[in-house]
């Protein structure tokens, strides 16, 4: 019997094995056949079409895995890579395949000034080719149409408009609630300016906030109408008048919203959807199977051009880009953040790789953290004193804690709309005491010293943990002005002048010293190895992320095949759709994470609330 039971388990054990490996050839064909269908062919004669989807960002958020699964599903495409964008125009450029170039901003929600410069730069270098750009779309706001200004052919839907409504900040102020449900925020700061607070212990916005953002408000609509007016061919002053008479130009030509923009000039034409397909397909030729015109999207052409340059790369001088995008936070943290610690750990690879010859560090962060902000500040230090040049540019946003780790670099630049400065600590975190005595809650007890219970959430917080607070944030102010202090070789009266916590657009930035030249991130890229010693076109451009994991990489390979597998098994549910509705919130949602992250007593803060988007 024993014998026959050992046949059983035996033929059992080996049809286990079987199967196993069975399963690894589907799972090693799949991902082969995926890898083989990733790099699709290109028509001989085509248009690349740009279609950014959500939000242009400097860097996704969140972990490749879960980004290629999301998209499967059909959910979280509702971000789309700069860089992306930027590189396959530039490629487009000189590539004989691709005739003309077609803009469609439809599903584009925004960007900041400063990434729309970006991808207007390399529309109207694309130009220079001779190779036309034509742009679409049912309506177009101020940020779509600051790219779309640059294009040689601009097409408005009968039905469209261009809506220019410049730039505003408006803020929600709790204090009238916090005061309703018995909250104290106790904030404790340093700058007349530093604003970022102001929410929770203010009913309306202060005079110093106020004369802060008319200045960088106003800054950013001058460069927006000259670089609008001069891609048009018009002078700012007309633009400028044609957007304040707007609401009476559609109002006299009974609210013909297509009309006027082609009136005032911001468009070259009236088109359908319909009528602009064919006028693209008069430059690249028709296509049989879908009777529009030949069409790369920016995907499959992205996969051609980059493996085609992959094959030719041979520089061995490497400048490296780190990308610091999103809040700061402690530790270890996802794409989309910067984590003190991910972003040092990536900063000292860098340091330790002699090939790279020269560091980019690109920022796109309104701060956080000040003990993480430090952690990448001295990594940057330990860099340049291995005698190679570190260079940042600025993006949208680098203020506050964005500032504190642009300021070891030999060489700052920025984009005249960026918004920077903002240098000023503050710490602050919810007392709920007075909602619990509302309710018939008391609280009562002892301590064995004066800070004893000094730091609960259920108790006012008392003199001597105000008296440490105040004495550390002072502390912090110091430490910050000491390093902008260093980096930009001022002294300190001079940087306490122009800090306080103030936000400044970068065109006046550059005025008062804390930004060195103005441009975009290929002129930073350039001034990086011109530093380094590097000719023009003698070395290569390396973006330093962390290393994927083996399922990662796997994901990236094969999400568009599984696309159309598990996008098809699994359809977004009803809870996604709602989830997808309900990003209206998301604003709200994410200024209560932050503060969430923020509210504890023994953490300092250097962030601006500055956005302009």
């Amino acid at each position: 019997m024993r014998s026959f039971l050992g046949i059983v388990l035996r033929g059992l054990d080996g049809l286990r094995k079987v199967l196993h490996l069975l399963l690894l050839l589907l799972i090693f064909g799949f991902v082969v056949g995926a890898l083989r269908t990733s790099i699709p062919r290109l028509p001989a004669r085509a248009a690349l079409v740009i279609q950014p989807e959500g939000e242009i960002v400097e860097q996704r958020a969140g972990d490749p895995l879960g980004r290629a699964f999301a998209e499967a599903r059909g959910i979280g495409n509702d971000e789309t890579l700069l860089r992306d964008l930027t590189d396959a125009i530039e490629a487009a450029q000189g590539d004989a395949r691709i005739q003309a170039l077609v803009l469609d901003f439809d599903a584009m929600s925004g960007a900041g000034q400063p990434t729309l410069d970006e991808l207007a730069r390399a529309v109207t270098d694309f130009r220079k080719s001779g190779k036309k750009v034509i742009a679409r779309g049912t309506g177009f706001s101020r940020d779509t149409y600051y790219v779309a200004a640059h294009a040689d052919e601009i097409y408005v839907d009968p039905l469209g408009f261009v809506l220019l409504e410049g730039y505003d900040r408006y803020r929600m102020y709790f204090k009238g609630a916090l005061d309703k449900l018995g909250v104290d925020m106790n904030v404790f700061r340093v700058g007349a300016y530093k604003s970022a607070v102001e929410p929770y212990v203010r009913q309306d916005m202060s005079e110093q906030d106020r004369e802060e953002s008319v200045a960088y408000l106003g800054s950013l609509w001058n460069t927006y109408l000259d670089a609008v007016a001069r891609a048009r061919g018009l002078k700012p002053e007309q633009l400028r008048a044609r957007v304040a008479t707007f609401a009476d130009d559609v109002e006299a030509a009974a609210g013909d919203t297509s009309k006027v923009a082609l009136q005032s000039k911001l468009v070259t034409g009236v088109k359908s959807a319909i009528e602009v397909e064919a006028r693209v397909s008069e430059l690249v030729g028709e296509d049989e199977e879908t009777g529009s015109y030949r069409a790369v999207d920016l995907t499959d052409y992205l996969r051609v051009v980059r493996a085609e340059k992959t094959l030719r790369e041979g520089a061995d001088a490497r400048v490296g880009v780190i990308v610091a995008s999103g809040e700061i936070l402690d530790g270890f943290q996802p794409a989309g953040t910067i984590g003190g610690s991910s972003t040092a750990e990536l900063i000292r690879d860098a340091r330790l790789d002699d090939d790279l010859r020269a560091l980019v560090l690109r920022i796109d962060s309104p701060g956080g953290s000040v003990l993480a902000s430090e952690q990448i500040y001295q990594e940057l230090l330990a860099f340049r004193a291995t005698g190679r040049p570190v260079v940042v540019s600025m993006g949208d946003l680098a203020a506050s804690g964005g500032y504190y780790i642009a300021a070891p670099a030999d060489e700052i630049w920025a984009s005249p709309a960026t918004i920077t400065g903002s240098i000023g600590i503050f710490a602050a975190f919810p007392t709920v005491n007075r909602a619990l005595d509302k309710v018939g809650v008391s609280v009562d007890g002892v301590g064995t010293t004066p800070l004893s219970g000094e730091f609960r959430v259920d108790r006012p917080v008392g003199p001597a943990a105000a008296k440490l607070l105040q004495s550390t944030i002072n502390r912090g102010y110091d430490e910050f002005l000491a390093r902008v202090v260093t980096g930009r070789k001022k002294s300190r009266e001079d940087v306490d002048a122009i800090a306080q916590g103030r936000v400044w657009a970068g065109v006046d930035a550059q005025r008062i010293g804390l930004v060195d030249r103005l441009g975009s991130f290929q002129d930073a890229v350039r001034a990086a190895a011109r530093r380094a010693g590097l000719a023009e076109g003698k070395y290569a451009v390396d973006f330093l992320e962390p290393e994927l994991s083996w399922a990662q990489e796997i994901a990236l390979n094969v999400k568009t095949v599984a696309a159309r597998s598990v996008g098809a098994a699994f359809p977004p549910t009803r809870e996604e759709a709602l989830r997808q509705a309900a990003r209206q919130l998301e604003p709200l949602e994410r200024e209560l994470l932050r503060w969430s992250r923020m509210a504890s007593p023994n953490r300092l803060y250097a962030y601006c609330f500055c956005s302009a988007y």
